[in-house]
């Protein structure tokens, strides 16, 4: 069901343009929104400063600095992801230093120098902080910004030799760490599934998972140890279904296959609409482009006046 119209119970937050500018993503990231909020602010509820919000697959978190949530619970499946948020919250100075002192050294010889860490027996040693900046530097510097682990959970992706990368924005890390103390921002490392447990009727969830590929080479299922298939994409439309049943308020966005949009295809629970989007991360170069994703809204009012 396409949807051109927003009902009333949607509005767009109010924007802070200085704020806006400051506190964004530290990280490139495949699948990130930041090209996608205007109309993602479309869809968000008129008392949303006064509810909690869940984000399970929080990626660079786009929307999350866009609507500055007071309450939230983010999550990602990715440790070392989570890693850097609660690092950049309880340790930015230290971050800071240690990408200060990488970005002296921008090198293919560095990079791979820091990606092979993760094959050596010695990586569990690691700090916190030495972690969050191996991958900080590894994103900027990798080719297209991408996040790929192998069978063994092992990063992966070649050297970008981008030009002139910045490791870490001073500036968008320590605005990045106010935010998350000065807020009740819970940061988790769980399924996504047991990331929404402890959600309640009125809630408003966001979910953004690793797309349903529309082609081979546009697939991430090795974001993480565990990918991300089509049961994966079958088990969490069972868990939103779940989620809506139970009065939370739930936004979900994915790529405009027949497969999305068949999986969604309840009409009681779900409005869908597709919007365009710039593929500005893709392993094969001619694959980048204008695509169609879905932005998939849980009809909420409905249900409860059913109920």
């Amino acid at each position: 069901m396409n949807e051109t119209c927003l009902p009333e119970k949607f509005t767009s937050p109010r924007r802070s343009p200085q704020k806006n500018d400051i506190l964004r993503p530290f990280l490139k990231w495949a699948g990130g929104k930041r090209q996608l909020l205007p109309s993602l602010r479309k869809y968000v509820p008129k008392n949303f400063s006064s509810i909690n919000y869940f984000e399970p697959f929080v990626g660079a978190g786009a929307f999350l600095f866009d609507l500055r949530p007071r309450k939230a619970v983010i999550n990602d499946a990715n440790k070392e992801l989570i890693n850097c948020y609660l690092t950049i919250k309880d340790n930015p100075d230290e971050l800071l230093s240690l990408t200060r002192e990488y970005q002296k050294n921008i090198s293919k010889d560095r990079y791979y120098e820091l990606r092979e860490l993760d094959r050596k027996s010695t990586f569990n040693e690691l700090s916190n902080v030495q972690r969050a900046a191996r991958i900080i530097y590894l994103n900027k510097t990798c080719f297209n910004g991408l996040f790929r682990v192998n069978s063994q959970g092992q990063f992966n992706v070649p050297y970008g030799d981008n030009k002139n990368p910045m490791v870490a924005d001073e500036v968008v890390i320590r605005a990045i760490s106010k935010y998350l103390n000065e807020n009740n921002i819970e940061i988790t490392n769980l399924d996504f599934e047991k990331s929404v447990s402890n959600s309640k009727k009125g809630d408003f969830i966001y979910f953004d998972p690793p797309y349903d590929p529309v082609s081979d080479s546009s697939s991430f299922t090795g974001y993480d140890l565990n990918g991300f298939d089509k049961n994966e994409q079958r088990r969490l439309q069972q868990v939103c279904d779940k989620l809506v049943d139970k009065g939370c308020r739930l936004l979900i966005s994915n790529s405009a296959t027949d497969f999305i949009k068949e999986l969604y295809d309840d009409r009681s629970r779900y409005t869908i609409t597709e919007v365009t989007a710039n593929r500005h991360i893709n392993s094969v170069g001619t694959s980048r482009g204008k695509i169609n994703e879905v932005l998939i809204f849980s009809d909420y009012d409905v249900k409860q006046n059913k109920k």
